[in-house]
């Protein structure tokens, strides 16, 4: 893989008036197609002449020309994510017509342009490779396990208490695992035997 991927820090929105056109640009992070088609819904402008989008979420996207000429608007906004080096991402570019029709090869440079330079301005994060691990531990450990995955930037996403500890599910960042994993086994004495999920 080349460069890592970055998402929006926070949604996102940039303004541009192309030939007495409107054209707004909002963009904000998504974690599913779900999200990303939730959010565009509730984004969009009803009285808008046009609202068009894309989104990309891993290997998935979509991207919608809402009227335009056919490969106007929709795939030149995924073509600005891709161009920027987004991923879990929407873009919504809406156009309230001025009167003046832009060709096909200046809606998509209008829609394009338009969505590149929103996600440009727009606050970043890089996208950070997560792995999982399944932790024992006894209940008298509990407390501090818990404290040190904290400081290690380890997220305890489930609790299970059984009948003679606790089972954790834990998710941190990929290249942390291996050091998580033998820092925990050092602090139980090896009564704590983290392996990978994924």
């Amino acid at each position: 893989m080349s460069n890592p991927l970055d998402t929006l820090a926070a949604p996102w929105r940039h303004e541009e008036d192309i030939r007495k056109s409107r054209f707004l640009a909002q963009a904000a992070p998504v974690d599913t197609p779900a999200a990303a088609l939730a959010w565009l819904e509730a984004a969009g402008d009803p009285a808008a002449t046009h609202n068009c989008w894309a989104y990309r979420v891993g290997d998935a996207y979509r991207f919608n020309d809402d009227g335009e000429p056919g490969g106007t608007a929709g795939r030149p906004i995924l073509a600005a994510i891709d161009g920027q080096g987004c991923d879990r991402v929407a873009v919504l570019v809406t156009r309230w017509y001025g009167g003046i029709k832009l060709g096909a090869g200046g809606l998509a440079r209008a829609y394009g342009g338009t969505a590149a330079e929103c996600l440009r301005l727009a606050p970043r994060t890089p996208i950070v490779a997560t792995g999982r691990l399944s932790v024992r531990c006894e209940f008298g450990e509990l407390a501090l396990v818990s404290a040190r995955l904290r400081d290690m930037e380890a997220i305890v996403e489930q609790e299970d208490f059984t009948s003679d500890g606790v089972e954790l599910v834990v998710s941190a960042p990929l290249d942390r695992l291996a050091s998580i994993s033998a820092r925990l086994v050092d602090l139980t004495r090896g009564k704590a035997r983290p392996r990978r999920l994924d």
